[in-house]
């Protein structure tokens, strides 16, 4: 069976403080569908992940906000945690990268405290959204449609409430992303047609050749 995301860019936003599990698993599922993952961060080096109140572990940072653009990828995944969002969404290369992926049009998969940062960039008004139940204000305040469900589609969007909800978030994730898939590269002859093809090629060779004959036969007449 293929991988459904094969040749997928997806960029993992994210800063110190994320939920543990809302990146790892979800990253080793995109990459084990043979998607393209880079975590970008603030800084450069790593970021510390957190289990809920808990310090988790430190996941490698690839690349920094000042290195990239948006439309270096083909999706965009924002993990959630308390302080993790709430750092991002002070940043304005932060802000400025989710507004880069709503223009762009390209698919956005969030989880838990995630939606913090799609509520300051501004890009969250009119639509459909789940989120950790904390946060439900803050979306409503943002112009947001709150849903308590495990799993939010809204169009390019992909949201869920929590950890809790992974096993449903990270299939919804996949498939908004195989939407988006980016276009396939021509491909190569088959090899079934390639002795038609030297047959053909040879053919036109000898045609070429008998041409030149006769046109040097007909000048030196």
């Amino acid at each position: 069976m293929g991988k459904k995301l094969k040749g997928l860019r997806v960029a993992v936003l994210a800063a110190d403080g994320f939920e543990q599990v809302e990146l790892t698993h979800p990253v080793k599922k995109l990459k084990r569908e043979g998607a393209l993952v880079e975590i970008i961060s603030l800084r450069p080096g790593s970021i510390r992940g957190m289990n809920l109140l808990y310090p988790g572990k430190k996941v490698h940072v690839d690349t920094t906000l000042r290195e990239v653009k948006a439309a270096d990828y083909d999706a965009l995944l924002l993990p959630g945690g308390f302080v993790n969002p709430d750092l991002l969404r002070q940043s304005e290369l932060a802000l400025e990268f989710v507004r880069d992926f709503e223009r762009l049009d390209r698919p956005i998969a969030v989880i838990c405290h995630g939606p913090w940062l799609l509520a300051s960039a501004d890009v969250v008004r009119g639509r459909r959204i789940t989120s950790w139940p904390g946060i439900r204000d803050d979306l409503h305040n943002a112009g947001g449609i709150w849903e308590d469900a495990p799993v939010v589609r809204d169009g390019t969007w992909v949201s869920s409430r929590g950890p809790h909800d992974l096993l449903e978030f990270i299939p919804a994730m996949v498939s908004l992303f195989a939407e988006h898939l980016p276009a396939s590269q021509p491909k190569e002859t088959p090899k079934e047609a390639r002795p038609w093809l030297r047959w053909a090629l040879g053919g036109f060779a000898v045609a070429a050749l008998g041409y030149g004959l006769k046109e040097r036969k007909l000048l030196t007449a």
